[in-house]
């Protein structure tokens, strides 16, 4: 009997792990869309922080009611935390409401109903722009991001490059467009398709 006791132990130790580890896999997956959501919400950068702290504690503590899987609609585990994110967000401004600058529930709830509703479109975008991302050259996307990257520029890649700087706008206005017509391309495939 002991033996079968500690088997038993085990096996309900790996299977808590198991559950932890999907969980943290979820969460981090999906950390950037619940913490716009959030920041969609609140008046500042620390209360959004506060909340999505917040709102990761509370999903897990609720996570064994959760239905969906890894292998579910992406989407699924985003919306459910979203709406426990909702709640916190509520909680954070009724606990603020002695400041003056404070949303009221009724703009939060609007706020909230909005949001929820673009996270498909939003998804969208970012799954098509990530797709067209990756079919360009390491050069070519070197040089689309930089624009983007701190401490990075046009002028800095021609100096490492020893191409003029010129040619390398000429070449990411070109980059940048041939980028939007494939995303609206993607993302017209994806509303057929969806």
């Amino acid at each position: 009997m002991g033996a079968e006791n500690q088997t038993m132990q085990a096996n309900d130790g790996s299977d808590r792990e198991q559950h932890y580890n999907d969980f943290v896999a979820l969460l981090s997956r999906h950390d950037q869309a619940i913490r716009r959501f959030v920041r969609s919400l609140l008046p500042n950068r620390d209360a959004a922080d506060d909340v999505v702290q917040e709102t990761a504690l509370e999903c897990w503590r609720k996570f064994d009611s959760f239905t969906g899987t890894q292998t579910d609609d992406e989407n699924e585990f985003v919306r459910w935390a979203c709406v426990i994110a909702r709640y916190k967000a509520l909680s954070w401004l009724r606990d603020q409401g002695r400041d003056k600058l404070v949303f009221r529930e009724s703009v939060i709830e609007a706020l909230a109903t909005s949001a929820l509703s673009q996270l498909d479109q939003r998804e969208a975008e970012r799954r098509a722009v990530d797709g067209c991302l990756a079919k360009l050259s390491d050069a070519q996307r070197k040089l689309v991001l930089s624009v983007h990257s701190p401490g990075q520029s046009v002028a800095s890649i021609a100096k490492e490059t020893g191409q003029q700087a010129r040619r390398l706008y000429y070449q990411l206005d070109t980059l940048r467009t041939s980028l939007q017509r494939c995303i609206e391309k993607q993302l017209q495939k994806e509303l057929r398709h969806g």
